[in-house]
């Protein structure tokens, strides 16, 4: 039922839980963000609440506002909107540091250590001319621009990136990036069949790359764990990495992330504010 929410219904599905509980309500994107939260909150003395999409989790909080109904806040995944300069209207909705949850995590360097730790292979890792982070922002920077052109005011054309494959625009090899042949993938995907604009959207890719945004807030965490999986596959991995896929990859990157991570975000010091103005409601565990 999860395709007919909305942030009307999603609301009012928060107004009726109000009824019966009287703690901290926090709401959340997805399932995946609603799993890595719960472990950090304070039970039961918080709820953690997914809204199925960012849309729906910020008309839901704006309705909620409106009714004066406390103790109500959301994450929201940054996205672009710190490179775009958005403000945020809410004093009740707090953004992931970097781009979403997946890269506020695998920004930490104890996670990605742990993680190699697990599948890499220590004379493929050594053998490497850099290191492994440095490889797969680089190769998910290109993607998360062309993600940027997709959403906002840039795309006259409709991009979609759902469901791309890896495989037909990168060198499993080196996880190299072929600019033009993701460009190719993405309009194919988009039913868009033109070569100028093929041109034309490689051009604007490098024209924003050469702005030196910060590629935390530009990539995805997605595309990071596609590309971790590709690297440990058939890059740098040991045997056990031979069965990796990107789900198993995003999950193994949830998992690696402990409260005492989480403790050193910007996030998490901004909640623990909300909660000295916000006496009553407590969020995250002491």
């Amino acid at each position: 039922m999860k395709e007919f929410l909305n942030g009307y219904s999603f609301s009012n599905e928060i107004r009726m839980l109000r009824s019966v509980f009287k703690g901290t309500i926090l709401l959340v994107e997805g399932d995946s963000d609603a799993r890595v939260y719960k472990r950090f909150v304070e039970k039961p003395n918080c709820e953690v609440k997914p809204g199925h999409s960012k849309i729906n989790v910020l008309d839901a909080l704006k309705l909620l506002e409106s009714a004066k109904i406390e103790g109500i806040l959301a994450i929201v995944d940054a996205d672009y909107w710190r490179i775009e300069g958005k403000e945020i209207a809410s004093g009740n909705l707090f953004l992931t540091d970097s781009h979403d949850l997946e890269t506020m995590i695998l920004n930490h360097p104890e996670i990605l250590e742990k993680i190699i730790s697990e599948y890499g292979s220590d004379n493929r890792v050594e053998r490497l001319p850099g290191k492994i982070v440095d490889m797969i922002l680089t190769s998910a920077l290109p993607i998360g621009v062309l993600r940027w052109i997709a959403t906002n005011s840039m795309n006259d054309l409709k991009l979609i990136l759902r469901d791309l494959l890896f495989e037909k625009f990168i060198t499993l090899t080196t996880l190299k990036i072929n600019l033009k042949k993701l460009v190719e993938e993405v309009l194919a995907i988009s039913k868009i069949d033109d070569p100028e604009i093929v041109e034309s959207l490689v051009k604007k890719v490098k024209t924003i790359l050469k702005e030196n945004h910060d590629p935390w807030q530009i990539c995805s965490g997605h595309d990071l764990s596609n590309l971790l999986m590709i690297g440990f596959v058939h890059v740098f991995g040991n045997k056990t990495a031979k069965t990796l896929t990107v789900e198993s990859m995003e999950k193994t990157v949830r998992l690696s992330y402990g409260l005492e991570h989480f403790r050193t975000t910007h996030l998490y010091a901004s909640i623990q504010k909300w909660e000295i103005s916000h006496q009553g409601y407590i969020v995250w565990k002491q």
